[in-house]
């Protein structure tokens, strides 16, 4: 059954999710449904990368590539989130994601996202920390996703994909983010925080609230609301450290949090921030690694031909889908001292995004063209969307093994993954995903 068998107004499947109209973040910035103006029509001095109506149009990516050509250290004097500077060469990114000494993640300098935490609701949390600390925490996470344990997680992942994929409609529109991606996510998640199965789905409304703050379709109570709804998730674990302090350790995420060295004795604001990292950490990078899948492979027909004659290329199509989509455009870091990159001098205080989301797409650095989606491509393990360094991505080879394992089961079972129609893309810089996508199951 082809697509265009169904049609926009008869299946709730194929309704595209409502977006609010909301008044710019800052002058200049594009009205909702506005149209973006093109990046060769800017001003290079005054180029501004974070507008969200332009992330939810899908239309940066000029931007990304004028400044990778003609300014890849780039400062914005005037911006929503305050005066920043830009990184977008891979190898400039690389050098100041591996500087943890001159360039701070810390969250007493502003943490990882460009304007910094809301003030008197700081949530220090171990990826926005430098060290000692940052390790101190890290490392008493790191058995949840350590080699055994992924060794343990993958007939729990795999049968928990096929439950999933045995429930989906043949031959008919669903929306793929909502019953395939947020589902998965969502289950490992659960898992990883011994929480309630049947419960899953407010640490995706959760992890959803904590990036779209400004967000009326998310967070219509704007900054209240989501100071009010991060409580409750305090709350909430709170309640669950707890219990896990009064029994025998585990190897779940707030087992280990709660009986760590460095951890057991966090300050409740403490806690939240890295219950809140985990949360989006874990949920970000594979819900929309997912949905950017079968995105790609639609958008190039040629890549799922080839993957359908070799299967055996799955692993490093999850690398170069991680590539190609970068879940999170950018880290933002904090310069400790003076620092010159390409001859600009970045001054100490200032607020630095690597923009990982171009990075992998640098001209300078791939050697195929690294906009196009090419599953074989030799060094696609070499992306940045895991960073690089000490904050390296915690939960890197869950997130390979979930995505790893969907492909399996599913080019087991489906001739084709037909995609209906273009996605509706999350809004903001910070997490690049996917909202909604409706596609058809075509059977062997």
């Amino acid at each position: 059954m082809a697509a265009d068998t169904f049609t926009f107004d008869n299946h709730p499947a194929l309704q595209r999710p409502k977006v609010t109209p909301r008044e710019p973040m800052h002058p200049g910035y594009t009205p909702t449904f506005g149209e973006v103006t093109p990046a060769s029509e800017l001003d290079l001095e005054t180029l501004d990368v974070v507008d969200p109506e332009m992330w939810r149009q899908g239309k940066f990516w000029d931007r990304l590539e004028r400044l990778r050509k003609e300014d890849p250290v780039h400062f914005t004097p005037d911006s929503f989130v305050g005066p920043y500077w830009s990184v977008t060469l891979y190898e400039d990114i690389m050098a100041v994601d591996t500087d943890h000494k001159r360039f701070s993640s810390s969250w007493e300098h502003g943490g990882i996202t460009l304007g910094g935490s809301v003030p008197d609701f700081e949530m220090p949390m171990f990826i926005a920390m430098d060290e000692p600390r940052h390790s101190e925490q890290r490392k008493t996470v790191q058995p949840a996703v350590a080699p055994n344990m992924l060794k343990e997680y993958e007939p729990l992942i795999r049968e928990r994909t096929r439950k999933v994929l045995d429930s989906l409609p043949v031959n008919e529109p669903f929306d793929w983010v909502d019953r395939v991606s947020i589902e998965l996510t969502g289950m490992m998640l659960a898992t990883l925080f011994d929480y309630p199965q049947e419960r899953r789905r407010e640490l995706t409304h959760w992890s959803d609230i904590v990036t779209n703050m400004h967000n009326p379709d998310i967070c219509p109570g704007g900054e209240e609301q989501w100071k009010k709804e991060l409580m409750e998730c305090l709350m909430v674990f709170m309640g669950i450290f707890q219990e896990k302090q009064n029994k025998d350790q585990g190897l779940d995420l707030m087992s280990l949090l709660a009986h760590g060295d460095k951890t057991k004795n966090m300050t409740p604001m403490e806690l939240l921030g890295n219950v809140v990292l985990l949360i989006v950490g874990g949920n970000d990078t594979s819900r929309n690694t997912m949905s950017a899948s079968v995105y790609a492979l639609n958008k190039y027909p040629d890549q799922y031909a080839k993957l359908k004659e070799d299967p055996g290329l799955i692993p490093n199509m999850v690398s170069e889908t991680i590539r190609w989509q970068t879940p999170l455009s950018f880290m933002r870091r904090t310069a400790l001292e003076d620092v010159t990159i390409r001859g600009k001098t970045i001054k100490k205080g200032e607020q630095i995004a690597m923009w990982y989301v171009s990075g992998n797409r640098d001209e300078t650095f791939w050697d195929q063209d690294p906009n196009d989606f090419i599953i074989d491509r030799k060094n696609a393990r070499q992306h940045l969307s895991f960073g690089f360094g000490i904050h390296r991505c915690v939960g890197n080879r869950l997130a390979e093994l979930q995505l790893r394992i969907l492909w399996e089961e599913l080019m087991a079972r489906y001739e084709h993954i037909e995609v209906l129609a273009e996605p509706s893309y999350t809004s903001g810089a910070f997490v690049r995903g996917y909202t909604w996508m409706p596609v058809v199951l075509h059977p062997k």
